[in-house]
């Protein structure tokens, strides 16, 4: 059998921007509560209350959808908090809306964590960048998500644990 290949240049549809840089929020030396902001892909919950549970934190959660900005009122809520946590993205759409949803939430002066399976951290990176949050905190989990049973989420969920620790200043 055979296969033509063609070579094109695509333009990047990040590109680049003028934005203004974004300044990402510092992490309050002292976290009274965490939003938890669950954009309803399979398994984001579970992530999220493995970390709830491994943070001895007041937790509050908050839901959002996955292809789709959240809603003025949700990023409100999520904003009542010291840090929110968003998960995840493991696609494309949801990994655009969880960074997004993250630089609105610094910009109205939340601290985030973003979480982003491991195929998707490149380009969580270059679209935080493209909007000026060079900074924003993105941590790895590992890929696939969706379709997990349980307890390997939780197993992937470990890692992913101790480095939001470290970012949030806790041993």
């Amino acid at each position: 059998m055979r296969v033509k290949v063609i070579e094109k240049e695509v333009m990047d549809p990040l590109g680049e921007t003028a934005a203004d840089k974004i300044e990402v929020m510092p992490v309050p030396s002292k976290i009274n509560k965490i939003s938890y902001f669950d954009n309803t892909k399979p398994n984001a919950d579970v992530i999220l209350a493995a970390i709830d549970e491994s943070l001895d934190i007041n937790g509050k959660k908050v839901e959002k959808p996955a292809g789709a900005g959240a809603t003025e009122e949700q990023l409100k809520d999520a904003a009542d908090a010291d840090v929110s946590i968003i998960a995840v993205g493991d696609c494309g759409s949801c990994s655009t809306w969880v960074i997004l949803d993250a630089i609105r939430l610094e910009k109205e002066g939340t601290p985030t964590i973003s979480i982003c399976s491991d195929n998707f951290m490149d380009y969580g990176r270059s679209l935080a960048k493209s909007h000026g949050a060079d900074d924003l905190r993105i941590v790895e989990i590992k890929h696939p998500i969706s379709g997990q049973k349980e307890e390997n989420v939780r197993e992937k969920a470990a890692e992913t644990i101790k480095e939001i620790k470290k970012l949030l200043n806790i041993n």
